[in-house]
C-alpha cells in the first residue's frame, strides 16, 4: 500500500509498505482522507514519537470503510493514519455523522475526542461558566468555540490577526482578541475572568493563564507549541484554589480511548447532525503533499483542519 513514511532527516516521503496486520479486536480500515494535526508536525520533526506498539507512520485520524462491513466511519489512531490502509481497535471506530461527508469527517475525530475529553471529563465546564480559549480559529479551538457555546457556556478567544476576530465570533466566541496587538490578560480580565482555559502554548503562557483563571479556575494545557517549560506562581494558584491539568490523547490506553470516544458520540454527534457544530476544513490535499499541509499549519493563520485525500476519494 502507499503510505508516507518519515525520513532519518525529518521530511516526509511517499513509499510502498506492507498493509497493516490487524491484531486482536483489530480490523482494517481502507482510508478515504485523513486529517492533519499538529502532533503529526511534531513527531515529523522528532520530538512526539508514538507510543509503544504505534505504527511508526504519522497520522492520527482518518475516515474510511471498514473493509470487513463496509460501514462509513472514522478512527481515531495512536499512529500510522497517512497510509491507505490503517489498522484499529474496533473500540475506536465511530460511525460518520449522518450527512457528513468522508473528506469532512477526516477532520472530525480527533478534535471532537480532545475538546470533550478535556473541556467535560477532565474540566467539567458546565453551561453558564466562561471558557477562554487559546488559538480560537485552528483546528481545536474552532471546535472548542462551538461546543462550549452548545453547552451554554460564555466563550472568550485569542486569535493571531484582526481578521481571526470576526471568524471566532462567528464560531461561537463573544468576545476574541488579537494576541499580537492586545494585552491579554487586561482583557480577559476585564471581561470577568475565565473558569477554564484551554491552553495549547505550553509553558511561556502558564504565569499569564493563571493570572486570568477565575476562583476555582481551571487550566487546562494540550500542547506546547511555545515550549513545554514555565513558572508557575502556587500562591496565586492556592489563593484562586484553581488547577492546572495537563492532558493527552494519543498515549492513552484502549479502554481509556473507547471511554472517551463513547462520551464524544453522545455529547457531540447530535450536534453535528443537527448543524450546531461544523468542521471547517482549510485545505484538502492528496497524500503525496503531506509536507505541503503542515507547512500550512506552521504558518498558522488557517482556520480549522488540513485534509489528505487518498486517490481522490470522497
Amino acid at each position: 500500500m502507499r503510505a508516507m513514511t518519515i525520513t532519518d532527516d525529518h521530511r516526509l516521503m511517499p513509499v510502498d509498505v506492507p498493509e497493516p496486520v490487524p491484531g486482536p479486536g483489530e480490523v482494517l480500515v481502507d482510508v478515504a482522507a485523513s486529517g492533519v494535526n499538529r502532533a503529526d508536525l511534531a513527531q515529523v520533526a522528532g520530538h512526539y514519537p508514538p507510543p509503544p506498539g504505534a505504527s511508526e507512520l504519522p497520522g492520527l485520524e482518518v475516515s474510511g470503510h471498514r473493509r470487513d462491513t463496509g460501514e462509513a466511519v472514522v478512527a481515531l489512531l495512536a499512529g500510522g493514519g497517512y497510509a491507505h490502509t490503517v489498522a484499529v481497535h474496533e473500540s475506536h471506530l465511530l460511525p460518520v455523522p449522518a450527512g457528513m461527508d468522508l473528506v469532512t469527517a477526516a477532520g472530525l475525530v480527533e478534535v471532537a475526542a480532545t475538546v470533550v475529553s478535556n473541556l467535560t471529563l477532565e474540566a467539567g465546564l458546565t453551561a453558564g461558566e466562561t471558557l477562554l480559549v487559546h488559538g480560537g480559529t485552528g483546528g481545536i479551538g474552532a471546535f472548542a468555540l462551538q461546543y462550549a457555546s452548545a453547552l451554554g457556556a460564555r466563550v472568550l478567544a485569542t486569535v493571531g490577526s484582526d481578521d481571526a476576530v470576526a471568524t471566532a465570533r462567528e464560531l461561537g466566541a463573544e468576545l476574541a482578541w488579537n494576541r499580537r496587538t492586545t494585552d491579554v490578560v487586561a482583557a480577559v480580565r476585564e471581561a470577568g475572568g475565565a473558569d477554564v482555559i484551554l491552553d495549547v502554548v505550553g509553558g511561556p503562557a502558564l504565569g499569564d493563564n493563571v493570572r486570568m483563571l477565575r476562583e476555582h479556575g481551571r487550566l487546562v494545557v494540550i500542547g506546547t507549541i511555545g515550549g513545554p517549560v514555565g513558572e508557575l506562581d502556587l500562591g496565586r494558584l492556592m489563593a484562586r484554589r484553581a488547577r492546572v491539568i495537563g492532558t493527552t490523547l494519543r498515549s492513552r490506553g484502549i479502554e481509556d480511548k473507547a471511554r472517551i470516544l463513547a462520551a464524544t458520540r453522545e455529547r457531540v454527534w447530535p450536534l453535528v447532525e443537527a448543524r450546531r457544530i461544523r468542521v471547517p476544513v482549510h485545505a484538502v490535499l492528496p497524500l503525496e503533499q503531506a509536507a505541503d499541509a503542515h507547512a500550512i499549519l506552521r504558518a498558522g493563520g488557517h482556520v480549522g483542519k488540513a485534509v489528505l485525500t487518498v486517490d481522490g476519494k470522497r
